[in-house]
């Protein structure tokens, strides 16, 4: 880390101490440092409590200690979390679907797969109904549900949203938990997805080949969002033709709705879906880790703003290329590495913000955000004094930083001020460029979201023509071997990156007034709940 001292910021959107805060300019050596201990081999790609994730907790820890920076855990750094996980026998489960008396057997992996993120019946014998997206919006005052009889009947959906809902609230009626809680108010038992070939961050190959990799869930019974579900079954958008003959309707019609932002139309399939499962559960231990640096205002520092980030990782899994290890370098060694980097930073220049700050690193993200859904459902300080969470995942140095993308810019303050560190920096800010992959809900900002309290994700930019370089990114190096200690990364990039998030952290901190949601967000009314 080079010396150069630059200002955190001055801004007139926030209240800063009365001494101008300063930190060492980031140059992306250290955070490039950390990146390859957390994805080395060795580390066996920090599956969810794998020793492999445990020698990389390990080493977070060794290095908040050597920064002086403190434990806020219920164990020291570390924060328990119980968790369930699940694997098919695929030997003993079947698929098939039924007309007129003929079945059709689904070979899991081609036409479709088992989610095991459900609780899966052991057999399941009901008729499919076709239900567009499957949402039921009322704040967008849309419905694809109204009128149909889903008693005892799967419903069938395109994972999409229609157009012109914020990409934040289409993003949370997206969400697992949300479209099965109103699927399951209109008598569903289950759910077939259809996978949206213009969104799909991985190719249905690598989607398939890892299907049976270990799924997982909190043990704790009160955190179940699919209470109910029979089935979760994803399929094979190249095969969905099979799902609608009959019907008198083919995929490519709708499919072709889809792309022209046409209201999907809701039908009975002419077929049952026909199926015999066999679970395999196995508890597992892992934690979170939690470290702690303390505020300077004895009115304020009771109150905790936290920046957040996933530690694990998808461990071992198929090979490609002959390689099994999935690191996951920039999935999420980059955002855990920045973390160390910001906390080490902040402590070491001696900053006091008014606020303290928690350094959360969170286990299970990849399992559905489990380890920040037990920590922001249970913290491990008063939920009620945390005012922010900024979160890192996967932000990406590919490319020099003009920009930042932050997801949830326009529901709460953290965005104003966001734009206005960033702007004190020379960059701009955009919302989410990408509304149909429901990046909004499917990381760690969302699990504190949805205890109302002020959440944002950060990350780099792709604009204009750069956004072929993010795509390729996604489609060969997203939750692939590839995704390692060689690939090329742009470190003045992830320097800049660390410039400006640990500058929004430290204002947020400092600002005389707690973090507030937007009188029109959505995500308001959490807070009140």
């Amino acid at each position: 880390m080079k010396h150069r001292l630059i200002p955190v910021c001055a801004l007139a959107a926030v209240t800063f101490a009365e001494a101008a805060a300063t930190l060492p300019h980031f140059d992306g050596n250290s955070w490039w440092a950390h990146v390859k201990v957390l994805a080395a081999d060795n580390m066996e790609g920090r599956e969810t409590g794998s020793s492999g994730l445990k020698r990389a907790q390990e080493y977070v820890i060794s290095e908040l200690k050597a920064a002086g920076v403190k434990p806020a855990g219920v164990d020291g750094f570390y924060q328990p979390v119980k968790l369930v996980s699940r694997t098919l026998d695929e030997s003993a489960s079947r698929a098939a679907l039924v007309r007129s008396g003929e079945v059709h057997p689904l070979t899991q992996g081609v036409e479709g797969y088992y989610s095991t993120r459900v609780d899966l019946a052991p057999n399941i014998d009901a008729p499919l109904v076709f239900v567009g997206y499957g949402l039921h919006i009322p704040e967008a005052h849309y419905d694809d549900l109204a009128g149909l009889d889903l008693h005892g009947k799967i419903a069938v959906y395109i994972n999409a949203a229609p157009a012109g809902i914020s990409p934040e609230l289409s993003a949370h009626s997206r969400s697992q938990s949300v479209r099965w809680e109103a699927l399951r108010a209109a008598g569903a038992i289950g759910t077939i997805g259809i996978l949206n070939p213009a969104s799909m961050d991985i190719p249905w190959p690598r989607i398939a080949a890892n299907r049976n990799h270990p799924t997982m869930t909190l043990a704790d019974p009160a955190f179940d969002e699919s209470r109910g579900m029979q089935l979760s079954f994803a399929f094979n958008p190249e095969h969905a033709d099979l799902l609608f003959e009959g019907s008198g309707h083919t995929w490519q019609q709708i499919f072709d709705s889809l792309h022209q932002h046409k209201q999907l139309p809701r039908f009975p399939l002419n077929a049952s879906f026909k199926g015999t499962t066999k679970l395999l559960k196995t508890p597992v231990e892992s934690a979170n880790l939690v470290a702690k640096l303390e505020g300077s205002d004895p009115k304020m520092r009771g109150q905790y703003v936290v920046l957040s980030a996933h530690l694990d990782h998808v461990g071992i899994g198929e090979p490609v290329n002959g390689d099994r290890i999935y690191n996951g370098a920039m999935d999420n060694s980059s955002g855990s590495s920045a973390l160390i980097d910001i906390a080490s930073a902040i402590n070491k220049a001696g900053v006091k913000p008014k606020r303290s700050l928690l350094f959360v690193f969170v286990t299970g993200e990849e399992k559905g955000e489990l380890g920040s859904r037990y920590f922001a459902a249970k913290p491990t300080v008063d939920k009620k004094a945390i005012v922010a969470d900024i979160n890192i995942d996967m932000f990406l140095p590919l490319v020099p930083l003009k920009t930042v993308t932050a997801y949830g810019l326009k529901e709460s303050t953290l965005g104003d001020t966001l734009q206005s560190v960033a702007r004190a920096q020379g960059l701009n800010v955009q919302p989410d460029p990408q509304p149909q992959r429901s990046v909004f809900t499917r990381s760690d900002q969302y699990s504190f979201v949805k205890e109302g309290i002020p959440g944002i994700m950060v990350d780099v930019a792709f604009p204009g023509e750069e956004a072929k370089i993010e795509e390729e990114w996604l489609n060969n190096r997203y939750h692939a071997p590839s995704d390692d200690l060689n690939q090329p990364v742009n470190k003045a990039t992830a320097g800049k990156y660390e410039d400006v998030v640990g500058a929004f952290m430290l204002a947020v901190a400092d600002a005389n007034e707690r973090p507030a949601w937007k009188p029109d967000s959505f995500f308001r009314r959490f807070a009140t709940e």
